[in-house]
């Protein structure tokens, strides 16, 4: 039966899913698969200790966030989804390499909330830990510019600052309704969590420490 560890091996040479082949995709699905069905917590949306917290990108086949590193003079460093459960707020953050001086941030500030109703196309089951996700703002910018430090401290200061000066960098509301989908948590335990989204991307984070 294979486990986490085996999963962490399997995804450890891919740059998380930047150098991962047809192949590499296959046997990582089928390993997070197997995980999945071990799940300790059914209910992820009410285990608000263990989804609360900052969350590091170990793995993911979103060509949206991999995109980032094919940029001219970029590669894509760490990436982070950062979850304020008292706020109902996730914050995506993506740290850009350079050249030097030129570090740069992309990040994007959702809300999400429960999914309400059951129908044909999902079960009681999927409910439980499945969340919808409005997209409603986005900062770019360089990262001495912004300021950044960390995670932690960067979403304190877009927690306190309604709009960032175009000194720091780019800062625009997204449209909430056009730019929108869901999130389904489907392992989540201390240190690991993976999800599955609505267009199909896997994502396997895990847990920063305070």
């Amino acid at each position: 039966m294979l486990s986490k560890d085996d999963l962490r091996t399997a995804i450890a040479p891919t740059n998380r899913g930047i150098a991962a082949n047809a192949a590499d995709k296959q046997a990582i699905a089928s390993i997070i698969a197997q995980i999945e069905d071990r799940n300790p917590t059914p209910d992820p949306l009410s285990a608000t200790d263990l989804l609360e917290g900052d969350w590091r990108l170990l793995y993911t086949t979103s060509q949206e966030l991999l995109g980032i590193d094919k940029v001219p003079l970029a590669q894509l460093g760490d990436i982070y989804q950062c979850v304020r459960t008292a706020q109902s707020r996730i914050y995506n953050i993506a740290e850009v390499k350079g050249l030097p001086y030129l570090e740069s941030l992309v990040s994007v500030v959702a809300s999400f909330a429960p999914a309400a109703d059951a129908n044909d196309e999902v079960s009681a089951m999927q409910l439980k830990r499945r969340v919808n996700v409005k997209f409603n703002r986005a900062v770019l910018g360089l990262q001495r510019s912004l300021g950044y430090q960390s995670p932690a401290q960067y979403i304190q200061q877009l927690e306190t600052t309604e709009k960032m000066s175009w000194l720091k960098g780019i800062d625009f509301a997204i449209n909430a309704e056009r730019q929108q989908g869901w999130l389904e948590i489907t392992y989540l335990d201390e240190d690991l969590r993976i999800g599955r989204g609505n267009q199909g991307s896997l994502f396997v984070l895990t847990k920063c420490a305070d």
